[in-house]
Parts: C-alpha cells; sequence; structure tokens
C-alpha cells in the first residue's frame, strides 16, 4: 500500500508540473540592470491584488573582519532609526498606515528589507527605499541604545540558552579562518567595541546600488513599475566595488571537539561535516541525504533514535547549500534524562554508516524525491516565497536558470549517487563535534 500511494503520489506531481518542469513563475521573470549598477527583477503574477517589495544588499556576516562582528546585523537595525525625511520609528509607520507588513533580515550572505503591499502602493516601497539606501541617520545616542537592543538580543537568544551556545562554539571550531566561524548578530566583545564610525563606514561600503539587488514580484504591469523603479533609484551615484571576501577555509585534517559545560537540564549534541555549497554536483544527493536522515518523525535519525531506541528526546540535522562557500551537514540531538551521551551520538554515526554500508530503499529514494518536488512546487504559490527564493540565490551569486534544472536533477539521483556522497562527506576527519556538559545549580557537572 505505501508503494501505491507514493507511486499515485509522484503521478501527480508530474501531471501538476508545467510541461517543462519549470514553475511557471520563472516565465514571468525579466532581469534588467540601471545605469548605476542597480539590478532589477521582476515577476509579474496578476492572480491577487498584491505585491512585495524587496532590496538585498549583498552583504552579511561573512564580510566582516575579525574584531567587527555583528556590524551586517547591527546596520540592518538602524535602518529602521530613520532619515532626515523619515524619522525614527516613520518607516514602519508609513507601511502599517498603507495596510502592508514589513520585515528585514541578515544572513552570511545577505542583508534583506521588504515590504508587502496591496497593488496601488508600489510608490510607498519605492520612496522607504530609495531614502534609506543613502540618508540613513546614524544618530550617537541612537546608535549606542540600538548596540545594547542587540547585545540584550545575543544574550537572551544565545548566551542564555544553552544548546545556541554549543551551537555556536562548534562553527567556531569547525571553521578556522573562514567568517562562517562567526555568529551573525556578532561576539559580544565585539559588539562592546563596535563605534559609530564603525557603521557609518560599513553602510556607505556596501549599501550601494551596485551592490544591491531589486525584486518586485505581484500584481503590477512591469513597464510602468521599471519606470517608477528607475525614477526612485537611477540617480543615486554607483560607489565603489566593495572589498571581495576572498578568505579559504583550509583542509581540516582530522576530527574536531568542543564541550560546552553550562547549567542546562540535559546534554545535546551537535556534529557537523564539512560539505560542498550549491552548484557543486553532490548537492543534489545531499539534499536527498538530508531528507532520507532527518525530514520529520518517519526519518532515520528520528525513528531510530526517539521511536526506538528512545534514548533522544528530538533528533534531525540540516544541509543548506545555498551558500556562497562550502559549509556544514549538521546533526543534532537531545540526550534524554538517564541516558550516556556517548551512546545517542553513537546512534547518530550508526545511522550515516548504515547507509554507507548497505545504502537506501526504492522506496525512501522516491520518497524524499516526492517530497522535494511537493516542496519545490509548493512554495510557488506565495509571490513573497517567489522573491526570498530568487534573492537568495541571487545573493549566492546563482542565476535564477539554476530553478530550471531543478526538479530534473533531484530526479536523476540514484541509490547510488546517495551512498557515494555518504561515504565521501561522512568521514570523522571531516566532522566537527559540540556536546553540552550540563552543569547543576552551583556549576557542578551532571552525573
Amino acid at each position: 500500500m505505501k508503494k501505491l500511494k507514493y507511486l499515485v503520489f509522484t503521478i501527480a506531481l508530474t501531471l501538476a508540473l508545467p510541461s517543462n518542469g519549470l514553475a511557471s513563475f520563472l516565465d514571468n521573470l525579466q532581469v534588467d540592470h540601471l545605469k548605476n549598477g542597480l539590478k532589477v527583477i521582476t515577476i509579474e503574477d496578476h492572480k491577487d491584488p498584491v505585491i512585495t517589495f524587496q532590496v538585498w544588499y549583498r552583504v552579511g556576516a561573512r564580510n566582516e573582519i575579525t574584531g567587527k562582528t555583528g556590524l551586517a546585523h547591527l546596520t540592518e537595525h538602524m535602518m529602521f532609526k530613520g532619515t532626515e525625511k523619515y524619522k525614527k520609528g516613520e518607516v514602519s509607520r508609513t507601511v502599517a498606515r498603507h495596510g502592508g507588513n514589513e520585515n528585514a533580515f541578515t544572513s552570511q550572505e545577505y542583508t534583506a528589507y521588504f515590504q508587502t503591499f496591496s497593488k496601488d502602493k508600489l510608490h510607498i516601497s519605492l520612496n522607504l527605499e530609495s531614502d534609506r539606501m543613502v540618508n540613513m541617520i546614524v544618530d550617537p545616542e541612537e546608535f549606542l541604545l540600538e548596540r545594547d537592543v542587540v547585545m540584550e538580543e545575543r544574550r537572551q537568544r544565545t548566551d542564555d540558552d544553552p544548546t545556541s551556545v554549543v551551537v555556536e562554539e562548534m562553527f567556531a571550531a569547525a571553521f578556522k579562518t573562514h567568517p562562517y566561524r562567526n555568529p551573525i548578530v556578532g561576539w559580544m566583545s565585539d559588539l562592546q567595541n563596535l563605534s559609530r564610525k564603525d557603521l557609518i563606514n560599513w553602510y556607505k561600503t556596501y549599501y550601494l546600488p551596485n551592490n544591491a539587488t531589486i525584486i518586485l514580484a505581484g500584481d503590477f504591469d512591469r513597464s510602468e513599475a521599471l519606470k517608477a523603479i528607475k525614477k526612485s533609484f537611477g540617480s543615486i551615484p554607483a560607489g565603489s566595488t566593495p572589498p571581495a571576501m576572498t578568505i579559504k577555509e583550509p583542509e581540516q585534517l582530522g576530527e574536531r571537539r568542543v564541550w560546552v559545560k553550562k547549567e542546562a537540564q540535559l546534554p545535546f549534541i551537535f556534529a557537523g561535516y564539512k560539505v560542498p555549497n550549491l552548484g557543486h554536483p553532490d548537492e543534489y544527493p545531499l539534499q536527498m541525504l538530508e531528507n532520507i536522515l532527518s525530514a520529520g518523525k518517519s526519518s532515520r535519525l528520528y525513528k531510530s533514535l526517539v521511536y526506538e531506541k528512545q534514548s533522544a528526546l528530538y533528533a534531525g540535522g540540516s544541509y543548506d547549500g545555498l551558500s556562497k562557500d562550502p559549509g556544514l551537514f549538521y546533526f543534532y540531538a537531545g540526550v534524554k534524562p538517564g541516558v550516556k551521551t556517548e551512546d545517542v551520538e553513537e546512534g547518530i554515526y550508526l545511522e550515516l554508516e548504515k547507509i554507507k554500508e548497505s545504502g537506501v530503499s526504492n522506496l525512501e529514494l522516491q520518497k524524499a524525491k516526492n517530497q522535494l518536488e511537493a516542496s519545490f512546487i509548493t512554495s510557488q504559490d506565495s509571490i513573497f516565497y517567489q522573491a526570498m527564493q530568487i534573492g537568495r540565490l541571487d545573493a549566492a551569486g546563482v542565476d535564477y536558470h539554476y530553478l530550471e534544472q531543478y526538479l530534473d536533477n533531484i530526479r536523476k539521483v540514484t541509490k547510488e549517487d546517495v551512498v557515494a556522497a555518504a561515504k565521501k562527506y561522512f568521514v570523522a576527519d571531516r566532522r566537527t563535534v559540540g556536546i553540552l556538559v550540563p552543569l547543576k545549580k552551583g556549576g557542578s557537572d551532571e552525573k
């Protein structure tokens, strides 16, 4: 019955896809460039009377230097503090007053800002984003206040969360020289020493039209929208090309381990393997491995550690190859009371070894393909996620044509490909492990 179910699902997916195997929104996508270097990507979609307007700056935490971590994220915060035209808080009030919603996000690769409005409100986004691309005010008092806000954010989300500390420490150990070793929020000691001048220099270096991409998706007329975008952004002068991040991570020559001792209830395991990023032929087998090993409660890790052995409270993993440089495929597990940490850790590695030695079943492989295809297709239902998908690719330096072959490349993956990838990357010498050692109140180790 299970095999029949997945066969029916596969047929349904195939029938639901356009004949060229490509989500239809790409047919309505166009790329233009203004004379100042600003890239403009427009995606017309008239099924709902809404638009999303996004500005992606090709700068993130990976561009920070030692001693200045946290600048990308802090700049994102300061972009909401106003300009001469829009005073403190007025950007958000303007968006809300016109019935829209907004947000911003910082990653290792990019810093992005967006608004979603009804179709007749494009001019609001154009006015707001063109103004703060060049006119952000860095008031000395506001800078110190917002720096304190980010420091408190770090305390709450990382310093006071033992598992987050383990994640941070593991990444810092896995990468010796590459900026991926640094947390996006920044190290506390760096945040304490960031100056207003640091932030102004960052803003002037990276917030340039020739270092940005606008993505407009939804219900609009392309010709009219491009005219309006050129009118709002075309007069902003291009700046010097921002410095490239050229640091390469040296080859890892053996397993690395870190232990974090903090007051906590239970141990936690976080293990990462060096893997290639998007654009490498092995990215597709690695996506299959992610699904088979860690996608949901039917995955191998969850079934083995949580259901069968009952040694972990939760277990999973992730591979996100959508980055400019090679990253990590990581696994995690929360150890159950009374269970030895080393037993749960070995349980993770045992599941990886099973794939190396015995492979995966036809059913597992087809299920993984079905789920990846379904996720890809359903993600096209939202204009916001259409734009997000294109924006993340663009920030990683990948052309949107990548998506045209995505489903075909997923479907081509064989069981042999999956096993070969597991054997190549899931080896101890490529592994870095972080272990949370719980302390009782007062600082003593849990026994």
